[in-house]
């Protein structure tokens, strides 16, 4: 099963985290199938690849809790509803 969710990057006490589409398996900094993103919490920043997010939930990839949370803040699941209706 394939999950979204968070990879640490950045160094200590400055953490920026990746949005990754990776295997339940895997641990957090393990390898990971691609990058779709990534979020900074100390600027509050948010880069999605739209496309690539679209094509791992449509394949049925489970986003964290985190960051499904990432995702409704930059507003990704309405831009979806929208499209589907």
């Amino acid at each position: 099963m394939v999950k979204l969710r968070l990879k640490r990057c950045g160094r200590k006490q400055r953490a920026v985290y990746r949005i990754v589409a990776i295997d339940v398996r895997s641990r957090r900094e393990g390898r990971d199938l691609r990058k779709v993103g990534f979020y900074d919490p100390i600027k509050n920043q948010t880069c999605l690849n739209v496309p690539a997010i679209l094509y791992f939930l449509e394949k049925g990839a489970q986003p964290t809790g985190t960051v499904y949370d990432i995702l409704r803040k930059a507003e990704f699941f309405k831009d979806k509803e929208r499209t589907l209706s």
